[in-house]
């Protein structure tokens, strides 16, 4: 059974291995702050992905 709101915990692991002499990225040393762009860039993915709810479609 899975509960009706399920709370994403901090991003611990992602926030520790953040690259620290990156071009590409920046370093977010605030913990909040890397919580709330983590999971901002967590929504843009969702959205992005593709859903296929109706399985296989044939042509």
């Amino acid at each position: 059974m899975t509960p009706k709101h399920t709370k994403i915990q901090f991003p611990l692991w992602q926030y520790l291995n953040q690259p620290l002499f990156s071009h590409n990225t920046k370093l977010v040393l605030n913990p909040q702050r890397f919580a709330l762009i983590w999971r901002l860039q967590l929504l843009e993915r969702c959205w992005t992905k593709e859903c296929d709810a109706k399985g296989p479609q044939q042509h």
